[in-house]
């Protein structure tokens, strides 16, 4: 979406939307002073632009068993570099993968149950590059919302 159409209603509609993607259209109609049929107008086109690409629960991984997050960088070795997204599409533990600038090629996060499921990942990823490996502590700066005023 260009700068120009991401104007100030459509951010603090993304303001909003990134803080609670639950809340109801006449919510958020009275919240910005809109009808909830123009707020579901500008959010449609908001999602054709590819501005927002999807809504979802955001989940506390120990609340649900997963007691470890490793973060995993990957330096692939020569002509592997298209399997390393193939095995962590494939791996259910990868909830994210980058592909990053530096002498590691990429980036990821890794929800574990316990420090034990380590390995057989790793391994997975041995035969294609190096991993170098970091165990989560704490999130001292958790996932929150893009700052979207200018």
């Amino acid at each position: 979406m260009e700068r120009a159409v991401l104007n100030d209603i459509n951010r603090r509609i993304l303001e909003e939307v990134q803080e609670d993607a639950r809340v109801s259209l006449a919510e958020l109609g009275r919240r910005i002073n809109l009808s909830p049929a123009a707020v579901a107008e500008r959010l449609a086109r908001l999602e054709q632009a590819g501005v927002i690409t999807g809504y979802r629960a955001e989940i506390n991984p120990k609340a649900v068993g997963y007691a470890v997050t490793a973060v995993v960088r990957v330096r692939p070795g020569m002509g592997q570099l298209p399997k390393i997204p193939d095995i962590a599409r494939q791996t259910p533990e990868v909830t994210e993968c980058y592909r990053v600038t530096g002498e590691d090629c990429f980036l990821m996060t890794l929800h574990l149950r316990q420090i034990d499921e380590l390995e057989a990942i790793l391994d997975r990823f041995a035969p294609y590059g190096q991993t170098t490996t970091s165990i989560v502590h704490s999130a001292p700066v958790p996932p929150r919302a893009l700052p979207l005023r200018e």
